[in-house]
């Protein structure tokens, strides 16, 4: 029972967090460059990970949660596709919102096997009240954002949420479930074509 009381308590720390840093909206001109340093960093992360032996990543996600229909989601979802995108947004937040109705028409266009897209409620945590997670179910229909939702616990905090500062994050992963690169705020979806397509052609 502590234990489970100093995790809520964790949880609204990080919650409250986003919080006062706002939805993540910045342009793309405001992202664009630290983006860039941080591919930098993490392609040489990737290829030291690369090196591994038995060609395994070391990049250690793991998780099991649930998602808005209530299906059972782990790491192993990464597997899947090629490019895995996995968009971290939250009920409150208008740049969420306004991107997701886009994201969903790219999940749509590519092939499964080569990208997914995967969406967080940063928000909204499991075993929550009826309410909450009707609500959250409520904006993916209204955005038509038609891809796997997952609801927040404390594995899937753990495993990809604990240094999220605000939202929309977005974190693109191959299909070893490494991380290649983490972009903050919105964009369109011109934007999002190229960072996929590029890479998917790594």
């Amino acid at each position: 029972m502590r234990k489970k009381n100093y995790y809520v308590c964790l949880l609204c720390c990080a919650m409250l967090m986003i919080l006062f840093t706002g939805c993540g909206g910045a342009s793309q001109k405001e992202t664009t460059p630290d983006t860039a340093k941080n591919t930098e960093e993490e392609t040489a992360q990737t290829e030291t990970e690369e090196t591994d032996a038995a060609g395994e990543t070391s990049s250690g996600i793991t998780f099991e949660a649930k998602d808005l229909e209530g299906n059972t989601v782990t790491e192993s979802v990464f597997s899947d596709a090629k490019l895995t995108m996995v968009n971290v947004w939250a009920t409150y937040c208008n740049p969420c919102l306004s991107e997701m109705p886009e994201l969903g028409e790219l999940a749509a266009e590519y092939d499964a096997a080569e990208f997914q897209i995967i969406g967080i409620v940063s928000d909204v945590q499991e075993g929550m009240e009826t309410e909450a997670v009707d609500y959250a179910s409520s904006l993916v229909t209204q955005t038509g954002a038609a891809y796997p939702h997952l609801l927040l616990n404390e594995s899937l905090f753990y495993a990809m949420l604990s240094e999220v500062s605000a939202v929309p994050t977005t974190f693109f992963i191959d299909e070893n479930g490494a991380v290649l690169d983490t972009v903050v705020g919105a964009r369109d979806k011109t934007s999002w074509k190229e960072k996929i397509d590029a890479l998917l052609a790594e």
